[in-house]
């Protein structure tokens, strides 16, 4: 690992030339040269990300980085040259001193490290330490020990995301739940005493509720397939124009004005191929998007298009979707694909674009949106056509 002089020489693959920055001055414990790194790419420990901390055999720190000196508030010249339970004083979550109970030193010389796992510095900030023991043989003495730390924000903000997301799930359950089970009871206990029409009326709101779970556990899914990587694509043609249509019309069966939809073809389009049902659910969501939240007309543009980040060459469709509503704030424009983000107080559950923005970039595509030009919002993505290289190899 890290091989550092108190000369200023460098450590773990910084060119013996080089002087070295404060914090990694030390012994070695070998009293060696010093070492070169990977194929000569000459790293300093200073340009590691993460906080890094070395003790020779004697457990004396030899090498204590600028990232270890940020996350723990300890000067590199305060922690050269002292032992490591000195210099580096943890303690686990229950409060028991960390270097005493693991005791790298003195105990089975079998043993590799330690698992990266939260640990406290004084006055209890929390901190992510992993340890590698260095031994010249398989079960000989502690050479070396390394220790990497890292900061705990990064795991805090996927807690609060999680926790957020929970909290958001259980409210949006907790209002259809309780209207699909106030009126089944009254059914059960009082249905001689309603009428036909009533009971139709019951019945009706508990399936429109009952939809409306099992929409809310479908876009869990989805987002846990998004995050995990795990969406699943089943690819066939698509006629992009056909979904757009029947989109539309459901909305006018629905009672909305047709003259409050406009769609525009720039034909002759390429033949798309992608996961109908996916595309199906893009489709659904922008225009959901644009009817809630948005005013005026409804504009859908499909149109052929070329795929900058792709080969050159590479077709794409592309379907633009702007109503004439009061926009987005320019500010907002970066959060609007991100998890929770509500354009208004009109319900949702804020998670219906993140699964969008998923969607479309699990089919290698992209989406953006804008300010249109009668002020509202515009939302374009785009595909890619190509057939599946199955079809392309035949």
């Amino acid at each position: 690992m890290t091989n550092v002089r108190t000369s200023g020489g460098v450590a773990d693959a910084a060119p013996a030339a080089d002087p070295a920055p404060h914090g990694s001055h030390g012994q070695d414990g070998s009293g060696g040269a010093p070492a070169q790194g990977p194929a000569g790419l000459g790293l300093h420990p200073d340009e590691l990300p993460d906080g890094l901390v070395v003790a020779d055999e004697n457990g004396r720190v030899t090498c204590f980085n600028a990232a270890a000196a940020r996350i723990t508030a300890v000067r590199p010249d305060e922690a050269i040259g002292r032992p490591l339970e000195s210099a580096l004083p943890l303690e686990d979550l229950d409060g028991r001193r960390w270097w005493p109970l693991t005791d790298p030193y003195g105990g089975l010389a079998t043993r590799v490290g330690q698992p990266e796992r939260n640990l406290l510095l004084p006055g209890g900030r929390e901190v992510l330490v992993s340890v590698r023991y260095v031994r010249e043989r398989p079960a000989g003495p502690l050479r070396r020990l390394v220790v990497q730390l890292r900061g705990t924000d990064a795991r805090r903000r996927t807690e609060r995301s999680h926790a957020e997301l929970i909290a958001t799930v259980a409210h949006e359950l907790r209002s259809p739940l309780t209207s699909v089970k106030g009126f089944t009871a009254t059914l059960l206990a009082k249905w001689e005493r309603f009428t036909d029409d009533q009971k139709r009326l019951m019945l009706e709101t508990v399936d429109a509720d009952a939809d409306r779970v099992t929409r809310l556990i479908a876009e869990l899914l989805d987002i846990s397939r998004i995050d995990s990587g795990r969406l699943e694509l089943r690819r066939q043609p698509v006629d992009i124009v056909a979904a757009v249509r029947r989109h539309v019309q459901a909305y006018t069966t629905a009672g909305h004005r047709p003259d409050r939809f406009e769609v525009k073809v720039a034909a002759p389009l390429p033949a798309l191929w992608a996961d109908p049902d996916k595309v199906d659910q893009v489709l659904g969501n922008l225009l959901e998007n644009a009817v809630r939240h948005g005013e005026g007309r409804v504009t859908i543009e499909v149109a052929p298009a070329l795929l900058k980040a792709r080969p050159e060459g590479t077709e794409g469709t592309a379907v633009t979707v702007s109503d004439e509503g009061p926009g987005i704030p320019e500010e907002s424009m970066s959060r609007v694909f991100t998890r929770f983000w509500r354009g208004s107080k009109r319900g949702g559950t804020g998670l219906g674009l993140y699964i969008v923005k998923g969607i479309v970039e699990a089919h290698g595509g992209t989406i953006t949106v804008e300010r249109a030009a009668c002020g509202g919002a515009r939302f374009r993505f785009t595909l890619p056509v190509g057939a599946p290289a199955f079809l392309s190899q035949a």
